[in-house]
């Protein structure tokens, strides 16, 4: 049958990495949320977003805001009001010469270059896996916490320049949301585990974050002095990641301000579950087709079984049996049918772990037990053991 073949492709211990089954960071862990679609991992050209969890905006309100938000009104002053440009200017010598505080806000909050806003709008939607994995208060805690401290290295750098190499900087830094863009690079950095996706010339690779690297470069090199915010963001990133000076909890967002604006915006901004029908290339044939389909049911079953263990686990606690809930999908190749019975299947050796994968699970905050049975489970497949975990 062709549905056991793409199952037993799934479940070979030597198998490569899969595409579609991204190792995507999800906050908000739900056991009653349906298994997600492809992610464009069995489409030509879809393995370079495989870091970024499921499609769409789901369990992302704060990113989804941040998308709609200051994109629509960078577009609102650069077509309709280009008169009202100059009050969102990032004017540094202003601020410090003639004290227009207010000039750090309204000058980093929205974009006056229509190509900084299409690249940082791309970075925010890739990096709205931090949201699903952090919760939207942490994650809007890290934004603002970056936000402010990157305000004091422009600073701090502008100056250096001007006194270690007799360097002027424009008085105009570029505007916008870019700052805290750039910090998310340092987590991303740091948690998101490196899945290749192709070699291209000796220890050049192409991996699932390779995109997204072009993104920041792409934004880095748009402008004379962007470099300026870029370094103050990576550093300001840096700083809360690595918790210095304790200023990941002097620059929080409050338990009641969350709440608020959990029960006023949220909803606005909420999305609905993503659904789970394949995307099918137009030009695929027939037979890629028939295998892609085969494969999504593969993952939905995983995903549905995965599910009803994670239900089981809140209701009694402890350890998920995950010997029983995946054998069909690591046993399905012993399964033969012949004359209409069934043989019973073979009990497959225990299946040694590699203990650098397993570290990387517990580096995403993961228990070493749920690590290990997720890749005993997924026959050391780095990239479906992640997904299984950080989806539910």
């Amino acid at each position: 049958m062709r549905h056991s073949s793409a199952a037993s492709r799934l479940a070979a211990p030597n198998s490569p990495p899969r595409r579609e089954c991204a190792c995507a960071v999800a906050g908000a862990r739900t056991s009653a949320s349906p298994p997600p679609g492809p992610r464009g991992g069995s489409e030509p050209g879809g393995t370079m977003f495989t870091s970024t969890g499921s499609s769409g905006l789901y369990k992302a309100p704060l990113s989804k805001s941040l998308l709609l938000v200051p994109s629509a009104l960078s577009l609102l002053l650069a077509l309709l009001l280009p008169h009202c440009q100059k009050l969102f200017v990032y004017d540094l010598h202003a601020i410090k010469n003639d004290f227009q505080i207010w000039r750090l806000i309204c000058g980093r909050i929205i974009c006056l270059d229509l190509k900084d806003t299409f690249c940082s709008s791309l970075l925010i939607y890739n990096f709205r896996i931090f949201e699903r994995r952090y919760g939207s208060r942490k994650f809007a805690s890290f934004l603002l916490g970056s936000w402010v401290l990157s305000a004091l290295f422009d600073f701090l750098l502008v100056e250096a320049m001007q006194y270690s190499f007799g360097i002027t900087a424009a008085s105009n830094l570029p505007s916008g949301f870019l700052a805290p863009v750039f910090a998310l690079f340092v987590p991303f950095y740091c948690s998101i585990p490196r899945v290749q996706v192709a070699q291209i010339l000796g220890p050049l690779s192409i991996t699932n974050k390779t995109l997204i690297y072009i993104l920041g470069l792409q934004l880095f090199t748009s402008g004379s002095y962007i470099w300026i915010v870029a370094i103050s963001g990576l550093i300001s990133g840096l700083c809360y990641d690595s918790k210095i000076f304790q200023v990941h909890q002097v620059l929080c967002i409050p338990s009641w301000m969350a709440k608020f604006f959990s029960w006023t915006l949220e909803p606005i901004f909420s999305s609905s579950e993503p659904t789970s029908e394949a995307r099918i290339g137009m030009g695929a044939t027939l037979d890629i087709q028939r295998q892609q389909r085969m494969e999504l049911l593969d993952r939905q079953l995983m995903f549905s079984q995965f599910a009803q263990g994670r239900r089981q686990r809140q209701q009694q606690g402890g350890m998920i049996n995950w010997n029983r809930l995946f054998p069909p999908l690591r046993q399905r190749q012993n399964v033969n049918y012949q004359g209409g019975q069934q043989s019973e299947p073979a009990v497959p050796a225990p299946l040694e772990v590699s203990e650098e994968q397993v570290a990387r699970l517990m580096e995403m905050g993961f228990s070493r037990g749920d690590a290990l049975e997720a890749l005993r489970a997924s026959n050391n497949d780095l990239n479906v053991a992640t997904n299984f975990l950080l989806q539910h």
